[in-house]
């Protein structure tokens, strides 16, 4: 299998027949559910920022761009998965749609970045599809504008892969991916383990490493995982609302911290966005970054507020490295020789002077 949807949750749950028709006590209801916005402090976050103008690219199984939760949030996109050209908005499985629910949702349910918008790139069509359309739905992705790529599925280590990958970072943007779900994964999949993507694991209610979370030396940071409200496809088998757990949506809910980082404090690069979001983290397991939680659980107020120092960089060659120019004598080190000669003499009046007082 070259490809699978391993970060589709492993358990999904129509939810609407609990809360009926629509009205705002319904809606406040249905919100409440969503115990991560709480978790997060979203309504907090959401007084600095909701991701005005930035761009989510959301590569998965397409979204119901008619939902009522996401209408207006979503732009026309892509669907990679038939050569009929269509604009992504066509989702049969719902993983495409829950994800984008929660970058960008707002009505019954609430988005992390509500006032981004998600382009929808459709590189499968089921959950557990074996299509592999992810380097060229990033390759999509950077030509037509995206600022963040959320990535909600696993693959294997692919030459395309990486130099999309690359490319994207080059590009200044944040290219956010999960790390996995036990028990199908047992190490950090691609494209979370290629270096400069943010790679994300997954929490519970507690605050603790989901039972279901991948973990490894690659990952990054952690968000909720467990029993995430979002939206759904609605039909045959689908409700329009599912709760799932798995580091899919963990990943979605990075992806909208990233949104509204980059929102916050647009000249930011991305590399610089990924930094703000681990050094605001709250620290979880060993101290400093750890294989469970990478950084920490992540912190959105702190991550819009917070002094955080810039980014380290390499510090310049001195000059007693630098390699002289080609055909330029090697100068002589002439402190060195003159402490040599001044050490070698006073060794000399010392034993002159012993050999006397013999």
């Amino acid at each position: 299998m070259t490809f699978a949807r391993y970060l589709a949750a492993t358990v999904v749950v129509a939810v609407w027949a609990s809360f009926g028709t629509a009205n705002p006590a319904k809606a406040n209801a249905m919100r409440e559910a969503q115990w991560h916005l709480e978790f997060l402090h979203v309504a907090e976050a959401h007084g600095l920022t909701q991701g005005e103008q930035i761009v989510v690219a959301v590569i998965d199984t397409g979204v119901d761009a008619r939902h009522p939760d996401l209408r207006g949030r979503v732009l026309p996109g892509v669907d990679l998965t038939t050569s009929v050209i269509n604009n992504g908005w066509l989702d049969e499985d719902g993983h495409g749609t829950a994800m984008s629910g929660l970058v960008v949702a707002r009505g019954r349910t609430l988005g992390i970045a509500p006032a981004s918008r998600v382009l929808p790139i459709r590189d499968t069509r089921t959950g557990s599809g074996f299509e592999n359309h992810i380097a060229e739905g990033i390759e999509w992705a950077i030509v037509h504008g995206a600022q963040i790529i959320c990535i909600a599925s696993v693959t294997t280590d692919q030459s395309r892969l990486k130099t999309a990958v690359e490319r994207a970072i080059a590009k200044d943007i944040v290219v956010v991916a999960g790390a996995g779900n036990y028990p199908i994964s047992t190490v950090v999949g691609f494209p979370a383990a290629y270096p400069g993507v943010l790679a994300i694991a997954g929490v519970d209610k507690n605050g603790e490493q989901a039972s279901i979370s991948v973990e490894g030396p690659e990952v990054d940071l952690a968000a909720p995982a467990v029993q995430i409200l979002s939206t759904d496809i609605r039909g045959p088998g689908h409700s329009g609302y599912r709760t799932g757990t798995g580091t899919s949506d963990a990943t979605a809910i990075a992806a909208g911290a990233a949104a509204l980082v980059r929102a916050r404090f647009p000249d930011l690069s991305a590399g610089e966005v990924i930094h703000r979001l681990t050094a605001t983290a709250d620290d979880k397991g060993i101290p400093g970054r750890d294989n469970e939680y990478g950084y920490g659980v992540v912190n959105l107020v702190r991550a819009l507020t917070a002094d955080v120092p810039p980014l380290p960089t390499s510090p310049p060659p001195t000059t007693s490295t630098r390699a002289n120019p080609p055909g330029e004598p090697t100068p002589l080190p002439w402190p060195l020789i003159l402490a040599a000669v001044a050490l070698i003499g006073g060794l000399a009046t010392l034993a002159v002077v012993y050999a006397r007082r013999r």
